[in-house]
């Protein structure tokens, strides 16, 4: 079973296994690196001491291999026993009209925060957490960013699998 998936930044590596036990988190995150959507993202939110947002990009080329993959939300998966402890991968909800917490499938944020961000359990996917490569995610919750919390220099990403 595909479980590890690699993140390079030009920060360093962060290599992620996948938690078995929330299967359409899982299989969607190892799916999207196959496609090479993730190829050339960024990591376009930071928040201090918080998270570090990344799948998303205003780039012509990532808006291009979306409507190449389509539209689909993603079931919450939220009861599985995953706490949002810090270096845990985790999944946005979707910002339409979202009663039932659906996922946006191209998004993904990492918990920064020490201890961990349980504010966030019940809400959001915890689908995997950091093996290797928290103090990159640190360097890259430590850039500068505007009054949007994009940062002001592009963290650009790929991700491959490992395993």
């Amino acid at each position: 079973m595909e479980n590890k998936v690699r993140i390079s930044t030009r920060f360093g590596n962060i290599d992620i296994k996948l938690f078995e036990n929330t299967p359409y988190h899982r299989a969607n995150f190892i799916y999207l690196t196959k496609k090479g959507y993730f190829n050339n993202t960024t990591f376009h939110r930071v928040v201090p001491d918080f998270i570090i947002q990344g799948g998303n990009s205003d780039r012509y080329e990532t808006s291009k291999k979306r409507n190449e993959i389509g539209k689909y939300l993603l079931p919450p998966d939220t009861n599985k026993g995953h706490k949002h402890h810090r270096g845990v991968i985790s999944m946005p909800s979707s910002e339409i009209e979202n009663p039932h917490k659906l996922a946006s499938p191209y998004e993904f944020f990492i918990v920064q925060q020490n201890p961990g961000a349980y504010h966030l359990d019940g809400s959001y996917t915890a689908f995997g957490k950091v093996i290797v490569g928290m103090e990159v995610v640190d360097k890259i919750n430590k850039q500068r960013t505007d009054k949007r919390e994009t940062p002001l220099t592009n963290v650009f990403i790929n991700i491959s699998i490992l395993e």
